[in-house]
């Protein structure tokens, strides 16, 4: 009977020096989660029950369980690297299958098909966004895996242009349109400057995403009446004002800006017939033809934009407060950023921004009931429950740390005083056997 107990106390110590060892082995893997060796006593029960005067029958191995305390970060230059802080396991899926698996490491590379996968090939699955990167579904089911588009990002034509200027009140003498208007039909790309008071430029966009040049004049016509006359061209060439038709020859509209006493833009006159009327501030020209194959550029010039109204006033003179244009020219990725809620986006060289994605979470109400299958990932099993999805920051689920990884959690100097530990059991039922023994070799020896 002896030998038996000491012989499971023995195989118990062994698996607890097992289990330790592997701890110790695995101190520096990403993402690991230390077990401990459980053990339950054995007490022989007949039918009847127990006097509870019976001698135990030793020891065995209960559970192996695995501990999902946080481990530290290390912070990595690699914005693929990922950590959870908090709750959750991230969720990949087996190429060329649906079998899903859940893992704390992540460390993520491009693999040769665009897609965003782990060292074994698992790809790291995503919640599919719209455009301004709200969730559609957050059901593991409609989960997609992560890529990285291969495609440069589209052109946008030049449709608006936002512009805030200050006009100064105080220009002598007041000039007209006539002679601008001859030199810009006789010389549009650099018309005589006695001509205009001021101009001021910026690059607009076509539909093939090339760039040009839009340069915008202005022309005090009236000093008593506050009024200011603007002329466009574009590459050089003037731009067709409204209501006008195209040249040559090419009669110029009346593209009014009115102040009033106040300094403010009043009225915008860019009707035909010249009279002043009141309008919203923008003058839309023309569409404008280009000579490379890119569709005609309409383009409205704003003057009084949302929160920017452009003025006339002494102090400062003419200067230009804000010039921004809605268009932009193809871009070509140049990195992806990863922020703390799991919003993955591409960012191309165009300063365009797309979404691909939110990486999907998956937690468990046993997380010590998954079943281990190597490389650091579980699959669910009966005990784990099943796994409820969500997106990171929400709930339950902690946040997703990019350009680091989640260290072991395996506190080794803990790990080396269970080692000694475990020696010693091991030890002591090896002298409990040999004690056993040599009361066994007494008792044959006696005569």
């Amino acid at each position: 009977m002896s030998f038996s107990i000491s012989l499971s106390g023995l195989n118990a110590a062994s698996s607890d020096l097992s289990v330790t060892s592997n701890n110790i082995a695995n101190v520096g893997t990403t993402g690991f989660k230390g077990s401990r060796a459980e053990f339950a006593d054995i007490f022989a029960v007949t039918p009847l029950g127990s006097t509870g005067k019976a001698i135990g029958d030793g020891v065995l191995l209960s559970n192996v369980s695995q501990q999902f305390s946080q481990g530290n970060l290390e912070f990595t230059e690699n914005t693929l690297d990922m950590a959870i802080t908090g709750e959750g396991f991230f969720v990949v899926r087996e190429l060329g299958t649906n079998d899903l698996i859940y893992s704390r490491a992540g460390a993520f590379n491009v693999n040769e098909n665009g897609l965003i996968a782990n060292s074994a090939n698992q790809v790291l699955q995503v919640f599919p966004v719209d455009a301004l990167g709200n969730v559609s579904t957050t059901s593991l089911s409609g989960t997609v895996p992560l890529t990285v588009p291969n495609t440069v990002g589209q052109p946008q034509a030049t449709t608006t242009v936002n512009i805030n200027i200050n006009f100064p009140s105080d220009i002598t003498p007041a000039l007209t349109t006539a002679a601008l208007d001859a030199e810009l039909q006789l010389n549009p790309g650099n018309p005589d400057p006695t001509t205009y008071h001021q101009a001021t430029s910026a690059t607009v966009f076509d539909s093939q995403g090339n760039s040009h040049i839009l340069t915008m004049y202005f022309v005090m016509t009236n000093d008593l009446n506050n009024t200011w006359e603007t002329r466009a061209t574009i590459d050089g060439r003037l731009v067709d004002a409204p209501g006008f038709a195209a040249g040559p020859p090419y009669v110029a509209g009346a593209q009014v800006l009115d102040f009033n006493s106040s300094g403010t833009l009043d009225v915008l006159d860019a009707d035909a017939d010249g009279t002043t009327t009141t309008g919203d501030g923008a003058i839309a020209y023309a569409p404008f033809t280009l000579t490379n194959g890119a569709a005609p550029l309409g383009i409205t010039i704003d003057y009084r934009n949302t929160g920017n109204t452009i003025t006339q006033e002494a102090q400062g003179g003419f200067s230009v407060q804000s010039l921004q244009q809605d268009g932009f020219s193809t871009g070509r990725l140049s990195g992806l950023e990863i922020d703390d809620e799991g919003l993955v986006s591409a960012n191309f060289t165009n300063g365009q921004t797309t979404a691909l994605g939110k990486i999907a979470l998956a937690r468990f109400d046993n997380p010590q009931g998954l079943n281990q299958i190597g490389n650091t990932s579980w699959v669910e099993t009966v005990s784990s429950g099943q796994a409820v999805s969500g997106e990171a920051g929400t709930g339950n689920f902690g946040l997703i740390q990019a350009g680091a990884l989640e260290t072991s959690n395996v506190d080794l100097t803990a790990q080396l005083v269970k080692l000694i530990t475990a020696q010693r059991n091991f030890q002591a039922n090896s002298k409990a056997i040999e004690t056993a023994n040599t009361i066994t070799q007494t008792i044959i020896n006696i005569r």
